[in-house]
């Protein structure tokens, strides 16, 4: 973030990454809505991006490419930003993102690691997208569970985030779900503050049937290993829980919900106003912050 004047700072952000679905169409769409999400994520308005574009040339057809670019460009229009261009070069692997500039208030914007003691924890999304990809790829993915990952990937983040600033509710922190999943980027919000939370596994949003795909580890992405490595040290599970249950904390997510901290009384009108404008996913409070304990986060059933 860089402040222009007193009341106007600019949101810069880049995200590319390797096609998560087949059809170049809706990989276009969910590239654009993951890049789009940080600056919802600073409760910042995304106005201007910049296309950024890997492929074989001979090899990926100009029909292919031109749906991923027209999956980006629909879905940035929805967003009200503007692509201007972009940059294209050649390599052996599609890869597609945006570099996307956000306008934000520079004493409003939301920070990733300032949750307050007593603050609720909301999700906006759905969480799973990481697993039902990686089954995909092994011709494991059931065709319903994969249409409605695609459309929970693709659904922008613009929803919650405009609400919450309409309506003036206080957020205290706020980050996005993406490649560290639920327990790594929660960790980033806590590590700061020296707060820990408190989770219930059981008001978790979840994708359908994901943990038959969590409980295949053909169907586990690589980043879950790394996600579980890096940040099992800071969580404190239950004894009985089922494996299923502890690999949803680790799951590398593609644009995923909004995690946000705020008093309850604040999180309850954010989810009356969500299902009011007919949100058309699941959000829920999955958790609170307490004071800080042994480990970052504590699982509950």
């Amino acid at each position: 973030m860089y402040r222009l004047t007193d009341d106007l700072a600019v949101v810069n952000t880049v995200d590319i990454f390797t096609p998560v679905v087949d059809d170049p169409y809706d990989y276009g769409r969910i590239a654009a809505a993951n890049s789009l999400s940080d600056v919802y994520a600073m409760g910042g308005k995304p106005v201007l991006a910049l296309n950024v574009l890997a492929f074989h040339q001979g090899k990926i057809p100009a029909d292919v490419v031109a749906d991923i670019l027209r999956g980006a460009q629909d879905k940035t229009r929805e967003a009200g930003c503007v692509i201007a261009g972009g940059h294209s070069i050649q390599d052996t692997e599609i890869k597609y993102g945006l570099s996307v500039t956000g306008i934000v208030h520079p004493k409003t914007f939301w920070r990733n690691h300032t949750p307050q003691e007593g603050d609720v924890l909301v999700l906006t999304k759905p969480l799973g997208t990481g697993c039902i990809t990686t089954a995909l790829k092994h011709e494991k993915a059931d065709s319903e569970d994969l249409s409605t990952a695609i459309e929970s990937m693709a659904e922008l983040n613009r929803l919650p985030a405009e609400i919450l600033i309409d309506q003036q509710i206080e957020v205290h922190a706020c980050t996005d779900i993406t490649g560290y999943g639920l327990a790594g980027h929660l960790v980033e919000m806590l590590d700061e503050c020296g707060h820990s939370a408190q989770l219930q596994s059981g008001n978790f949003p979840l994708l359908p049937n994901v943990f038959n795909y969590l409980g295949d580890p053909a169907c586990l992405p690589g980043g879950f290993y790394n996600n579980m490595l890096y940040n099992q040290d800071h969580v404190l599970l239950p004894e009985d829980i089922e494996e299923a249950q502890r690999n949803i904390l680790y799951d590398p997510q593609t644009s995923g919900g909004l995690l946000i901290a705020l008093p309850e009384k604040n999180a309850k009108q954010l989810l009356v106003e969500l299902e009011k404008q007919h949100y058309p996913l699941k959000a829920a409070v999955i958790g609170s912050v307490l004071p800080g304990q042994d480990k970052k986060i504590i699982v509950v059933k």
